[in-house]
C-alpha cells in the first residue's frame, strides 16, 4: 500500500511553498482589483491594422483628459483595455477623437464598461458573504452526516482548513499572474474562485466518507491506517473525474480559448487541481494530525533531541 499520510509534513512544506511566494508578491504590490471592485471604466479599443500605438502613448492621452489613473493592457488582434476612473460619456468621446487624430485612421470601439464605487462594494461585501457561509454549511453539513463518528465536527474544520489551503493557492497563482503578466482580480476571478470552493468541498467530503464507512468495517486498524486505506480507494474517482476530465478541458481553454478568458481558465485550472491535491494530501493528514494531536509531541521531540544532545 502507498503510505501517503506518512509523508505528510513533506506535503505541507510543498503546500507552503507554492502559497507563500504568491501572497508575498499580493502583499508587496497590493491586491490587482479590477474595477469590477475599485469602481471605474474599461474601454478596449482596436486600431486599424498597421497602427500599433505604446501604451504609454495611450497613458499620456488620458493624462491630458486629466484622468492620472488609466492602466493599459495589450490584447491580440492590436486591440487594448484600457482602465480608469469612471469616464463621462463627454471625456469617452474627446478621448477617442484625440486618439483617431493622433495614430490616424478609425478607432473601433469593442466594449465599454463602468461599474460605480457602490457596486464595487456590494460586488466584495457578497463575495465574501458568499465564502463565509459555504465554509459555515460545510462544518454544519460534515458534522451532521458524521454524527455517528466520534469527533465529527473535526471533519468539517478539516475540510475548512483545505478549503483555506485551495482559497490561497488561487491568490497565490494570481499574485503571480498579477506581478509577471498583469492579472486583475475581477468578477471572472471571483467566479473561477466560488467554483474552485464547490468542488473542493465535494471532493474532501469523498474523502471523508469513505473515511466514515472503513471506520465502523475497519475500526481495528490505527486510524492512520484507515485513513490511508480509504484515501487509496478514492485515489482512483479523484484523478478520473477531477484531472482525466475537467481539467483536460481547461488546459484546451486555458491555450486556445484566446486571451479574454485565459485568466479565467488558468487560475481554474489550478484551482481545480489544488482541490483534488489538498483532498488527499492536505485535508486527510490535517485529520491525522488533530487525532493523533501531533502538536503536543513537535517541541518535546526538539527538546528531547536537545537533551540527548
Amino acid at each position: 500500500m502507498i503510505d501517503i499520510l506518512g509523508k505528510r509534513y513533506l506535503f505541507f512544506a510543498l503546500s507552503l511553498l507554492i502559497i507563500i511566494p504568491g501572497i508575498v508578491m499580493l502583499t508587496i504590490n497590493d491586491l490587482p482589483l479590477s474595477i469590477d471592485f475599485t469602481g471605474g471604466t474599461l474601454m478596449e479599443v482596436q486600431f486599424e491594422e498597421g497602427i500599433f500605438p505604446k501604451p504609454a502613448e495611450i497613458i499620456a492621452i488620458y493624462e491630458n483628459a486629466n484622468i492620472i489613473d488609466a492602466q493599459v493592457q495589450t490584447t491580440e488582434n492590436n486591440t487594448f483595455q484600457i482602465r480608469s476612473e469612471v469616464l463621462e460619456d463627454t471625456t469617452q468621446n474627446n478621448i477617442l477623437d484625440t486618439m483617431s487624430e493622433k495614430f490616424g485612421g478609425e478607432v473601433i470601439i469593442q466594449r465599454v464598461d463602468s461599474v460605480g464605487p457602490s457596486i464595487g462594494r456590494k460586488v466584495t461585501n457578497r463575495a465574501a458573504l458568499a465564502v463565509g457561509v459555504a465554509a459555515l454549511a460545510v462544518v454544519v453539513y460534515i458534522s451532521i452526516a458524521f454524527r455517528k463518528v466520534s469527533n465529527a465536527f473535526r471533519y468539517g474544520v478539516c475540510a475548512i482548513i483545505a478549503m483555506v489551503h485551495d482559497v490561497a493557492v488561487v491568490f497565490s497563482i494570481t499574485g503571480i499572474g498579477a506581478y509577471f503578466w498583469g492579472w486583475q482580480i475581477d468578477a471572472l476571478f471571483l467566479t473561477a474562485l466560488l467554483t474552485v470552493i464547490g468542488f473542493s468541498v465535494q471532493d474532501k467530503i469523498v474523502v471523508f466518507d469513505r473515511i466514515r464507512e472503513n471506520s465502523t468495517i475497519l475500526r481495528q486498524l490505527p486510524f492512520e491506517t484507515l485513513a490511508n486505506h480509504s484515501i487509496i480507494q478514492t485515489l482512483q474517482r479523484s484523478i478520473n473525474t477531477q484531472l482525466m476530465t475537467v481539467e483536460f478541458m481547461l488546459l484546451a481553454l486555458a491555450l486556445f480559448g484566446g486571451v479574454t478568458l485565459q485568466e479565467f481558465a488558468i487560475i481554474l485550472l489550478v484551482g481545480l487541481f489544488s482541490g483534488t491535491y489538498s483532498s488527499i494530501f492536505i485535508a486527510a493528514p490535517f485529520l491525522v494530525v488533530w487525532e493523533k494531536k501531533e502538536w503536543q509531541n513537535w517541541f518535546g521531540r526538539g527538546k528531547q533531541n536537545q537533551i540527548t544532545a
